[in-house]
């Protein structure tokens, strides 16, 4: 059964960029592709930002109004916080991007990119992150292949919108643990978008409905998660 949905990958992303029409541009770009995204234009912002939601990745700009980029960078690891960070700048000199990478960059984009490129690095990013060599997700008879915006499931096409299949991915990257209704409704929604209280019973409802009342349990009062299948994990 494909899956179509208009959307890619579905993550909380944090772009740190002080550009207004840079950070404007490179967020309507993810948006479109399915990501929730939220932007900050200084480091203090981006730190407070980290330490009231779990991104689960980071844009970095190194040009900020409040510091180096790279400082920034140095402290988010000595916290041990472990979220994929791209660094993305305009310094293209070989020392600029070893120092990068060495400060625990996972990947460090030059501009101007073309905004098919960043995605691809963003997946790749977010796969290693998971611990994923293959950038395709198995889950029983789905198959879900972020980059093609395609799941399969036996043979079968199901639309999905993009909404559902944010749920979708984020419960197939936690199968067989429980998300809370807030850890979902981040996954989903940026700080700036409106929420309906029952938004998110709608798209599990139309979940069910479109893929299985089997696929989504719910811990009453907890959350809900996809239960690993018997024999089979989530590749």
């Amino acid at each position: 059964m494909a899956l179509l949905v208009n959307g890619t990958e579905t993550m909380r992303v944090l772009i740190v960029e002080d550009d207004a029409g840079i950070a404007s541009g490179l967020a309507a770009t993810l948006k479109s592709s399915g990501y929730a995204v939220d932007v900050t234009p200084t480091l203090a912002l981006a730190t407070a930002a980290l330490r009231v939601e779990p991104f689960d990745l980071v844009l970095l700009d190194l040009g900020l109004p409040d510091g180096d980029g790279l400082d920034w960078l140095r402290a988010v690891r000595q916290s041990g916080q472990v979220m994929p960070v791209l660094i993305m700048t305009a310094r293209d000199g070989l020392p600029d991007r070893v120092a990068g990478l060495d400060e625990g960059a996972d990947d460090y984009v030059v501009k101007p990119f073309e905004p098919e490129e960043l995605l691809a690095r963003m997946r790749v990013a977010l796969r290693r992150s998971e611990g994923r060599a293959s950038p395709l997700l198995h889950h029983g008879e789905l198959m879900v292949d972020p980059a093609a915006h395609t799941v399969t499931r036996n043979g079968e096409p199901v639309v999905l919108r993009a909404k559902e299949f944010a749920l979708l991915l984020a419960l197939l990257r936690s199968s067989g643990q429980v998300l809370s209704r807030q850890r979902l409704e981040q996954a989903l929604y940026g700080f700036d978008e409106v929420l309906d209280s029952n938004a998110l019973e709608v798209h599990m409802h139309h979940l069910r409905r479109k893929l299985g009342d089997d696929l989504v349990k719910t811990v009453r009062g907890v959350g809900y998660f996809v239960p690993v299948p018997q024999n089979k994990g989530v590749a």
